[in-house]
């Protein structure tokens, strides 16, 4: 999954019509993200919080809410949810245990949708059982949770984040004309 800017850039020239490499997108980071909503069971939070340590391999950063929203009941400083910033070598090998291991397992994968990217270029994707990864086969599974993984690229646009994606392996559906 080490996408070097070189084969990035040789890979998409012709297309984009790109004259220095450095003008070929990559993926900057990978966020990582849950929101715990109304999860108040101290126990299930470290659950949670050490499941997502496990997969990213990285510690969790807790999230509070900025400010109170009466009509949710939530109050400034509240635990609102998790995250996690990947960079560099563990950006790149969580890419390829994703693309590689934890989407094939996914039951009815049929690929990732190319309607996720938006105006900035940056693709999410939404994984609904964190028992996907390897890591978290268990023999008993009492709290599946979701989580939410943004790929943060440098393209500028929808064009560009695809055929990025597409390059690096990402098991995209194919578009319908």
């Amino acid at each position: 999954m080490k996408e070097t800017l070189a084969s990035t850039f040789d890979a998409l020239k012709e297309t984009f019509g790109y004259t220095s490499k450095m003008q070929a997108p990559r993926i900057e980071k990978v966020v990582v993200s849950m929101g715990v909503g109304k999860i108040s069971d101290k126990n299930r939070l470290t659950f949670i919080r050490g499941r997502l340590a496990l997969i990213t391999g990285q510690k969790v950063a807790d999230r509070k809410a900025k400010k109170s929203i009466a009509s949710f009941k939530v109050r400034e400083g509240d635990l609102s949810g998790f995250q996690v910033t990947l960079r560099g070598d563990r950006k790149n090998d969580f890419l390829d245990k994703l693309v590689h291991v934890a989407l094939p397992s996914t039951r009815d994968f049929r690929g990732l949708k190319t309607t996720s990217v938006d105006a900035m270029g940056n693709y999410s994707i939404g994984i609904p059982e964190h028992t996907i990864f390897p890591e978290c086969h268990d023999d008993e599974i009492k709290d599946i949770f979701p989580f939410s993984i943004t790929l943060v690229t440098t393209a500028k646009n929808k064009e560009e984040t695809l055929a990025l994606l597409r390059h690096i392996g990402m098991p995209l559906q194919k578009e319908v004309a």
